[in-house]
């Protein structure tokens, strides 16, 4: 591939994976004015809905958690340009964001559905700030080598990519992982859940929290001892400080 064509097919990737991600956000907040979010259809058969579900969730986490391995990485890059690995990930992570926004099935039944305005106008300003949080965190590491703009632009220009480096920066000094937090806020604030989306919090955070498990290990084998000193000193995603424990 040109060094073109690889630029023309990050921007392209990108733009996918941040349409996808827009739409899961949309879809999960349940915007009445969507024609279509995740309680917008009535309920089938449940088991259809929980293997359906479950596959789809299945597929984000194959997907995510098993292309963002270096030994994946490794082996990809013998099969397509280097520049281009990260651009592929966020490719495939928008088509898969939009098949679970089109094919969640709707699963009868309601958890809670808070009736009082002011609590409503609370649980939905949280999950707004829960995706706000997804956003800025993007940008507080490198939003545009996380969305791979910054691989396909070091390309065309000929210029080498600098090496990752450890970065402690704003949200990063009060959780170790304050992008996931975001998604965790996002996806369980919320002022009706019903069990349509009920399901989808549950295995999206038994996701998540394996994905940190692997994540972690890798960025301990990169980052190396600063990374192991900042993991047993800021909290992985509750912002609750760590105790010191003095040896007498």
């Amino acid at each position: 591939m040109s060094r073109f064509l690889i630029l023309i097919y990050g921007v392209l990737s990108y733009a996918v994976g941040m349409s996808g991600l827009g739409f899961f956000i949309l879809f999960v907040g349940g915007w009445n004015f969507l024609p279509k979010h995740i309680d917008s259809n009535q309920p089938g058969s449940l088991t259809f809905a929980l293997l359906v579900n479950t596959g789809l969730i299945t597929l984000m986490g194959v997907q995510h958690s098993v292309m963002a391995r270096p030994s994946f990485k490794k082996a990809w890059t013998k099969v397509i340009p280097p520049a281009t690995e990260r651009s592929t990930y966020v490719l495939l992570s928008g088509i898969v964001f939009l098949l679970i926004c089109l094919f969640w099935q709707p699963i009868a039944g309601t958890l809670w559905d808070v009736a009082n305005p002011t609590a409503q106008i609370f649980l939905t300003a949280v999950q707004l700030l829960g995706w706000g949080f997804v956003v800025a965190s993007s940008f507080m590491i490198n939003h545009f080598e996380l969305f791979g703009l910054r691989q396909v632009y070091y390309h065309f220009t000929g210029k080498p990519e600098p090496s990752p480096r450890f970065r402690e920066r704003y949200l990063y000094k009060i959780v170790r992982h304050p992008l996931q937090l975001g998604v965790l806020m996002g996806i369980w604030f919320t002022a009706t859940m019903t069990m349509t989306h009920l399901m989808l919090s549950m295995t999206m955070t038994v996701y998540i929290f394996i994905g940190l498990h692997f994540e972690e290990k890798d960025l301990v084998a990169t980052l190396g001892p600063d990374y192991e000193a900042y993991r047993q000193r800021v909290p992985m995603i509750l912002p609750i400080p760590k105790r010191s424990i003095s040896v007498p």
